[in-house]
């Protein structure tokens, strides 16, 4: 072979590793650098630089459970983590001394005053030995009474009382509440003058006092009238709402 065509042979062997050694370098430079991040594959997922992702809801809402009504009050709980409703305010209780004077519980803790309450004594026609104590309440409130008045069988021209007849009374009564008196209403006693026989001289006169726990100087006095004969042992009764039950009441007086 002359020296010209060895020559034009490595030439021709050259051109084709050149061109690829420059294939492998090309295809090196277009790959990606082991250094970087890879790109996400879903770009609707992306957040935008120095945002957060936002957070996931704590709660998901129950499938097929119904959406509030609009309008209505909401049940959340309320800050602070008590989860129950404000409850309404309550009614304020009534006191143990009633509804303003307006029923019984009012008298029990309110005495009848003597200035507020009319007495009259009368005979009565079915047993001429009884005398009928009423009682009235002038008051626009109730107030309370004690059992029985307190009554004395005396003369009226006696110089003190200290010698007047006290009745038999009911026993086994307890302790308060007694009687209530209702506004712009009476109530009855009624004492038995003479339940058994006999009588006693110089006694002409009833003295009434209308609650025990009143002054004396509160005591109402009353003539029995002429003939009225009073026994050794009177007996009076518990107050009442009608004459015929005070006057049975009587019946119980000195028992325990």
């Amino acid at each position: 072979m002359s020296a010209r065509r060895a020559v034009s042979a490595r030439r021709t062997l050259f051109v084709p590793a050149a061109l690829a050694l420059g294939a492998a370098l090309t295809l090196t430079a277009c790959g990606p650098d082991n250094g970087d991040a890879a790109q996400p594959a879903n770009p609707t997922q992306s957040t935008a630089p120095g945002t957060a992702a936002p957070a996931a809801p704590a709660t998901q809402p129950t499938a097929g459970a119904p959406a509030p009504a609009p309008g209505a009050p909401s049940t959340a709980a309320p800050a602070g983590g008590s989860s129950a409703r404000p409850k309404s305010p309550a009614a304020p209780a009534t006191g143990g001394g009633g509804a303003a004077g307006g029923d019984e519980a009012y008298a029990y803790t309110h005495p009848c005053k003597a200035d507020k309450l009319t007495v009259k004594v009368t005979t009565r026609a079915e047993a001429p030995d009884q005398r009928v104590i009423e009682v009235h309440n002038q008051a626009t409130t109730y107030c309370g009474l004690s059992y029985y008045p307190l009554i004395s069988l005396g003369g009226s021209k006696a110089p003190d009382h200290g010698g007047d007849l006290t009745p038999l009374v009911p026993g086994g009564l307890g302790g308060p509440p007694a009687h209530a008196l209702a506004p712009g209403k009476s109530t009855y006693a009624v004492v038995d003058l003479n339940p058994g026989s006999g009588a006693v001289a110089d006694v002409d006169q009833l003295n009434v006092l209308p609650d025990d726990q009143m002054p004396n100087a509160d005591t109402r006095n009353f003539p029995l009238g002429a003939g009225a004969k009073v026994g050794k042992q009177p007996k009076l009764g518990l107050y009442r709402e009608s004459v015929a039950d005070a006057a049975a009441s009587t019946e119980t007086a000195g028992r325990g």
